[in-house]
């Protein structure tokens, strides 16, 4: 094609070249700055008009969420900046399979609604640990697994998201790495500190219309730009970089590229991994994970949480068409760069041997489009990151103080436990920053890669214990614990290989063991699956079945037991709660809910120990910021409300949500049928 004209460039250019030419003017630096006191705006208004002086405030938005910004939480929380960089990147590499990963999700959304949530909100939970606290008993299940979510929170998700906007800024405003990243660490944890969970709803509504503006924008420009769908599907198989060696087949477009199913063998997503390997970590994420449920339980009662999750899955048919299909079109104009294939070259376009498909997003926005434009992308970036990292820190911080802290502390007061969720959002802040280096070091373009194969390691235990938690009367504490332990040790050795073994550069021999290169990980996350649900299914069968109290409004089929029964527990809370501190894994179901059980002991000494009577201006200022103030110690009853009553719904609202997820998983199933 072209490459008679610029072959002989990019062996000799210099490095910046390939770094885009066009950088923010002075009117997309006015879109961003507006952008950024808009939602400082949103966040300093959601803090006033919110209730943020109770646990139930502060962590659950003071569950009065109505469904249209738990629906747009629930899709900003998922969609960060790492899927803007990561999707396109993928799609600029190897095509639209990746997409797999969000109609997938799809579904699961739909699950969490329709068949998680209301034994979630039947057995009064805030936090996942809290749920199998009730459900097993004992506290070794619920510390293993609020540790374990607190590691893949900061070391994954924080990780990602770092990485990707990292890429963003450094493409688009040659800033300093450092000072940008911690800039936009400042700003996120200010309004999460202050405002808890409604800040972060409310911000995540206005950051889903921004990304949805912006992202739909590009779209329309990119294919514009390649001449429809049609010439995307021609031209994409001619986008090869200009320096790729003939005889090699690195930088080779896929002949699968606009198929989702692939060959079972030798394909990146084997199609039986894609229907079974990814949806157990897929059901853990949407199903069981904090940052997502914590969202609908948020809402004012199961009719709006529903229709929020309906709403989030309606928008995750989008990611296909606004960030894979872009990243293909920024191959096709820009192939030296995007579609690199020589090792030093993509070292000096990217820093990164392995390649630089990650830069196709960042370099598409600032290549393609117009001066004010460009501003709004850049926000919408900026947006991806400050909402994906908001939720990490809302919801971490939930586990951390709700989970740990209490167990530890069991007598905590109301403000202790204010206090520590505030500081412990510092922490994770700190915490971000000095995993910048790591991330910096890491193999970007591996990056999305390494992610979700963490995911197929250390997730697809966690989901088999909560499904059969859910759906099997008969699993008991001893069964969860060693099926749990067991999966978890199975896949802290496939990623510690997985460490070890790199996989090579196109360019290289693959000599990794036949356990890491021939077993993809989709397929590991399928034994490890099975290799749990056997371990749960044998040692609870041999074991003593759990009591009635531990499976009362606790799974699928006694979430509508009778109330009386759930009842009659609370008034022996002060007599478990000496059980849960002595951590004997036997402890009676009461202690299950220490966490708000533990309030009648806590109000007497909140009100004789926490008293100021003279405070100063500043000390009253820092407590209202943290959202401490008097009238909190009045509101402490409300910790042990239940965030969702009911799990009655109006017969004319039901119809019409049935009907909705009906249509939605139709057009699902349409998306999934064509593009196979």
């Amino acid at each position: 094609m072209e490459s008679g004209t610029s072959s002989p460039q990019p062996p000799q250019s210099d490095p910046l070249d390939a770094f885009p030419q066009k950088g923010l003017e002075p009117g997309d630096i006015a879109v961003l700055v507006l952008y950024f006191l808009f939602v400082l705006a949103v966040g300093l208004w959601s803090t006033v008009k919110t209730k943020r002086d109770t646990v139930k405030g502060y962590f659950l938005a003071g569950g009065d969420m109505v469904w249209w910004p738990v629906g747009a939480s629930l899709f900003a929380s998922n969609v960060g900046s790492g899927h803007f960089i990561g999707l396109a990147g993928s799609g600029a590499a190897t095509g639209i399979s990746v997409s797999a990963y969000e109609l997938n999700g799809l579904f699961s959304v739909l699950m969490l609604a329709w068949i998680f949530l209301p034994i979630y909100i039947a057995g009064q939970v805030t936090t996942m640990p809290e749920y199998l606290r009730k459900r097993f008993g004992g506290i070794r299940i619920p510390i293993i697994l609020a540790v374990l979510y607190l590691f893949i929170y900061i070391f994954t998700k924080i990780s990602v998201d770092m990485y990707a906007g990292a890429i963003f800024i450094q493409q688009s405003l040659h800033l300093d790495l450092y000072l940008a990243i911690v800039g936009l660490l400042a700003i996120t944890a200010v309004y999460t500190v202050a405002g808890g969970l409604a800040a972060v709803i409310y911000t995540d509504a206005l950051q889903t219309l921004i990304m949805l503006i912006g992202a739909l924008t590009l779209m329309g420009y990119s294919f514009v730009a390649v001449g429809g769908m049609e010439g995307l599907k021609e031209k994409y198989f001619l986008a090869l970089a200009s320096n790729r060696s003939e005889n090699s087949s690195c930088g080779l477009p896929r002949e699968d590229a606009f198929h989702i199913f692939r060959d079972p063998l030798t394909s990146d997503l084997p199609w039986p991994g894609v229907l079974f390997g990814m949806s157990i970590p897929s059901l853990w994420y949407w199903c069981t994970d904090q940052v997502i449920v914590q969202r609908t339980l948020a809402a004012k009662n199961l009719s709006h949480a529903k229709a929020g999750a309906l709403m989030a899955a309606y928008l995750k048919v989008l990611p296909l068409f606004i960030m894979v299909f872009p990243g293909m079109v920024s191959r096709i104009l820009f192939p030296d760069q995007v579609a690199c294939a020589d090792p030093e070259i993509c070292q000096k376009i990217c820093s990164n041997p392995s390649g630089c498909s990650d830069i196709a997003y960042p370099k598409l926005v600032l290549e393609l489009l117009p001066t004010g434009l460009r501003g709004l992308m850049m926000a919408v970036m900026v947006a991806a990151l400050m909402s994906s990292l908001t939720s990490i820190f809302n919801s971490a911080s939930t586990i951390f103080t709700m989970d740990l802290w209490n167990h530890l502390r069991p007598r905590a007061s109301e403000k202790e436990l204010m206090i520590v969720g505030r500081v412990f959002v510092l922490l994770l802040v700190l915490v971000s920053i000095l995993w910048i280096p790591v991330v910096q070091a890491s193999q970007g373009g591996q990056l999305f890669i390494y992610i979700q194969s963490i995911s197929s390691y250390l997730q697809p235990p966690v989901a088999v214990v909560f499904i059969m938690g859910c759906f099997w009367k008969r699993t008991n504490e001893k069964g969860a614990f060693w099926g749990l332990i067991s999966g978890l040790l199975l896949g802290l050795v496939r990623l510690v290989l997985d460490f070890i073994y790199v996989q090579p550069r196109c360019d290289q021999p693959d000599e990794r063991p036949v356990l890491v290169k021939s077993i993809h990980y989709l397929y590991f996350s399928m034994i490890l699956s099975t290799v749990t649900l056997i371990t749960v299914s044998t040692v609870s069968w041999f074991t003593e079945p759990p009591s009635k109290e531990m499976v009362s409004h606790l799974t699928w089929f006694t979430r509508h037991d009778p109330v009386v029964q759930k009842e009659q527990a609370p008034p022996a809370a002060p007599l478990s709660l000496t059980l849960s501190q002595n951590g004997m894994p036997e402890a009676s179901s009461s202690s299950s809910s220490v966490q708000f059980e533990m309030v009648q002991e806590n109000m007497s000494k909140t009100h004789s120990c926490d008293m100021t009577p003279k405070q100063s201006k500043v000390v009253k200022a820092i407590l209202w910021l943290c959202g401490i103030q008097e009238k909190g110690k009045e509101e402490l009853p409300a910790r042990a409300e239940a965030v969702i009553i009911s799990l009655e719904e109006n017969p004319l609202v039901k119809t019409l949500l049935d009907v909705n997820l009906i249509f939605c998983v139709s057009c699902a199933i349409f998306i999934w049928g064509y593009f196979a």
